[in-house]
């Protein structure tokens, strides 16, 4: 996958502060490695439940992946974390699934 131009969405259950914060982490870890975002989006899962297949890469909380299995089919890289605001489980999430060497 290529590793610039990616496109990135980040989902909390509302779609206001968690995402939003997630989002800010998430970008502090892209800007860390190098990669530079085509397309970053933050919302709802209601949301992006629906639109996650149009991005390369969704991060919600753990406990919310499973909502995404239809986009994983269609080949989005779904990263549920346990501390959405931890910026060492972002970049060893995004090692994991080859997204970062």
């Amino acid at each position: 996958m290529a590793k610039e131009n990616m496109s990135f969405m980040v989902c909390c259950a509302n779609g206001a502060g968690s995402s939003l914060m997630m989002k800010m982490t998430m970008m502090k870890v892209l800007d860390k490695v190098g990669i530079k975002p085509g397309k970053v989006h933050h919302c709802a899962l209601s949301e992006g439940k629906s639109a996650a297949p149009q991005y390369d890469v969704v991060f919600c909380a753990q406990n919310f992946t499973n909502m995404f299995k239809d986009a994983e089919k269609k080949g989005t890289i779904v990263i549920g974390l346990r501390n959405i605001l931890s910026q060492q489980e972002i970049e060893q999430k995004m090692k994991e699934n080859g997204l970062i060497d």
